[in-house]
């Protein structure tokens, strides 16, 4: 093995992938506008919902229902009449409509149980179903302070000191950027790392490197150099610029730590890219790959939902797969700004699963070298 052989090979592959105007815009978005979007477009847990109302009863007790749906739960109330409730319901411009009956006030003095109708459009499902409790909840609260004359407090039995850390106002958004980055991580180093491989045998320049005085090894290594290397540096843009940068997210932890949890992660992902390509004929048949390979890792590895809820065997076969390390990796340092006398088993599992997947391609490699010689 020659340094030098590594050195111009890797030099190579960026020129190749310079000149690949897809994969170049793909990285891109990837590390920078797929970042900010999905951040961004996680909905929160119930945020300025359109409500519209219709007061049939013009009571004090319905305007106390009223006044009690404000920001930033709710738009202030738009008032209309029962005519154009639906019409509003059907063109999308109200989340919930509340109709508050005539006499509501007088049956509700009286004694009686007078119903308020709750429109609600299902079609916005992220804030319909949380919304409605949250509304049941406010109009039941208001009917009672109203009817008992004053708005009762419950004190708890004990004291609750909740801190949240890292984010202390459970904004979705900072959870969605940072996971956002290590999905993006783990899909473009399997795909530049194969995409280099493929269009090695699609352009012909394979044969050319067979007869040159360089090893599988080599031509191996420097692929992985190569696209790691694209990967890192998108890495550590999409963190510093796009995260901490545009999103406001603010990192617990050390970031060059993080970082040398990536470069870890990334020879093992780029190992399993070249693998992959040597398992597809053209680029439609590795994309089709991709699918197979790439959905599981990211559902489950700990990115979407905790590992602890998944059945067991499902938790044993996933100590398999590098994103698994990788995903309590970054959480534990960027999260709870863990350092390395924490991580280090996640270090050292990854470099492991790298090792194992580098050994298994490289016979790949070598095997479907040999078939072209």
């Amino acid at each position: 093995m020659r340094l030098s052989h590594i050195l111009t090979l890797g030099v190579k592959e960026l020129r190749s992938l310079a000149r690949d105007p897809v994969l170049v815009v793909l990285i891109v978005y990837s590390f920078t506008l797929s970042i900010y979007s999905a951040a961004t477009a996680m909905p929160e847990t119930l945020s300025r919902a359109a409500i519209a109302m219709v007061d049939e009863d013009r009571s004090p007790v319905a305007q106390r229902i009223i006044d009690a749906f404000r920001p930033p739960y709710f738009v202030p109330p738009r008032m209309i009449t029962q005519d154009e409730m639906d019409r509003r319901m059907d063109a999308g411009q109200d989340t919930f409509a509340i109709d508050i009956p005539p006499h509501f006030q007088r049956d509700l003095l009286a004694g009686r149980q007078p119903a308020i109708q709750l429109n609600v459009d299902a079609t916005q499902m992220s804030q319909a179903f949380t919304g409605s409790g949250y509304v049941s909840t406010i109009i039941g609260d208001e009917v009672t302070a109203f009817l008992q004359r004053y708005r009762a407090v419950e004190t708890p039995p004990i004291g609750l000191a909740l801190r949240a850390r890292f984010n202390p106002e459970l904004k979705e958004a900072w959870f969605g950027a940072v996971m956002e980055v290590i999905n993006q991580i783990t899909m473009l180093s399997v795909i530049l790392a194969g995409a280099a491989l493929i269009r090695e045998r699609e352009h012909g320049t394979i044969e050319h490197l067979l007869v040159m005085p360089v090893t599988p090894f080599e031509i191996m290594t420097a692929k992985v150099w190569a696209m790691a290397l694209v990967v890192l540096a998108a890495t550590w843009v999409a963190m510093t610029v796009v995260v901490q940068g545009a999103l406001g997210v603010p990192i617990q932890g050390s970031v060059p730590l993080f970082m040398a949890g990536a470069a870890v992660h990334v020879f093992a992902t780029t190992a399993m890219g070249i693998a992959l390509g040597t398992v597809a004929r053209s680029m439609p048949q590795f994309a089709l790959l991709m699918i197979l390979v790439l959905l599981p890792l990211r559902m489950l590895s700990g990115a979407v939902t905790p590992r602890e809820s998944m059945p067991v065997f499902v938790q044993m076969v996933m100590e398999a797969a590098p994103t698994t390390h990788f995903v309590g990796l970054a959480q534990g340092i960027l999260y709870r700004g863990a350092g390395f006398d924490v991580v280090w088993p996640q270090f050292l599992a990854l470099a492991a699963i790298g090792v194992v997947l580098f050994g298994f391609a490289l016979a790949r490699f070598r095997a479907t070298i040999g078939q072209m010689a």
